[in-house]
């Protein structure tokens, strides 16, 4: 059976876009997200001076809604966050915008404990793929005690929880395989709520590309072909295509004649993917259609809601 988790915000200085808190019940983990113009109310707090994480966020500007993320620890976090708010010349980092924090309430993380945390963030955020890491690569994960290794492996779930709430995915892979084909799973399953497979088909090029919402995302499934080059206009789709292309996520075929998916990929939209699937802008309301029906997802999520009313009027 599967049990929700309540997430407790609280905006310190009332505002949305501000000085934020976010805690889970029954986790000692605590959680603080900041602008980067809001760094010296941030290092007022006692939180700041911990032992901890502390992720450095940005947007990618070669990529469209893209970001770019450093990931790092320390004894006492706010001293990090002063060194990396100094200009670059002065060897501190202009890329970022916001900052997270993740500290213990009761104070009991240690130096190790930090450098595990560290290493493993990176090593999820890289294989995770969902933001440019400026870290180069994962440091090596020190040892610890079998039960501190459970404590934080733990604190990570935790984290991989709370983070999306706040609007940061770098964490959240995307599936990794195709999930039961044309059913929701069950309201007692522990599994994401799954969409039915979509497929979308260019006839004319004969392109076939498949994908599926899962747990609220829209991923286009590793074999899926696409266009072999862009053809629409230069816009934020184009630069997406560039992205995907560089970063290896798309590869042409053997016979050029498409290029192909070669590993899941989350989009922000179905409009994105439907883009990138057709090499031009496209509307991925229309395009995507369920494989059993031939339903638009358009339409099909408006049956999902129109199902909900007819039940409430039952």
């Amino acid at each position: 059976m599967s049990f929700g988790k309540s997430v407790l915000l609280f905006l310190a200085d009332g505002t949305p876009g501000g000085l934020l808190t976010a805690e889970i019940m029954n986790w000692t983990g605590h959680v603080v997200a900041t602008p980067r113009s809001d760094l010296g109310a941030l290092r007022k707090r006692d939180e700041s001076s911990r032992t901890g994480i502390y992720i450095l966020l940005g947007e990618d500007p070669n990529s469209l809604g893209g970001t770019v993320a450093y990931i790092g620890e320390g004894d006492d976090i706010s001293t990090r966050l002063y060194e990396h708010n100094r200009p670059e010349s002065q060897g501190g980092k202009d890329f970022w915008d916001r900052v997270i924090i993740l500290t213990s309430k009761d104070t009991n993380l240690t130096k190790a404990h930090a450098r595990y945390l560290e290493s493993r963030l990176i090593t999820i955020a890289s294989q995770a793929g969902r933001a440019l890491l400026l870290n180069k690569q994962a440091p090596p994960t020190p040892s610890l005690p079998e039960s501190h290794k459970s404590d934080m492996e733990y604190f990570i779930a935790q984290a991989k929880i709370v983070l999306p709430v706040l609007g940061v995915n770098l964490l959240r892979s995307a599936p990794t395989s195709n999930h039961v084909a044309g059913a929701q799973r069950s309201a007692s399953s522990a599994e994401p709520a799954t969409s039915p497979v979509f497929e979308m088909t260019l006839k004319k090029y004969a392109i076939t590309a498949t994908a599926q919402e899962v747990d609220g995302e829209f991923t286009v499934f590793e074999g899926s072909q696409a266009r072999p080059s862009w053809s629409g206009a230069d816009d934020g789709y184009k630069r997406l295509r560039e992205k995907l292309d560089t970063d290896g996520t798309l590869a042409l075929s053997e016979d050029g004649v498409s290029a192909v998916f070669t590993r899941n990929h989350v989009f922000a939209s179905t409009s994105a993917a439907a883009a990138i699937v057709a090499g031009r802008s496209a509307n991925g309301r229309i395009e995507w259609k369920t494989q059993d029906s031939g339903i638009s997802y358009g339409n099909w999520q408006n049956r999902e809601v129109d199902e909900t009313v007819r039940e409430v009027s039952a």
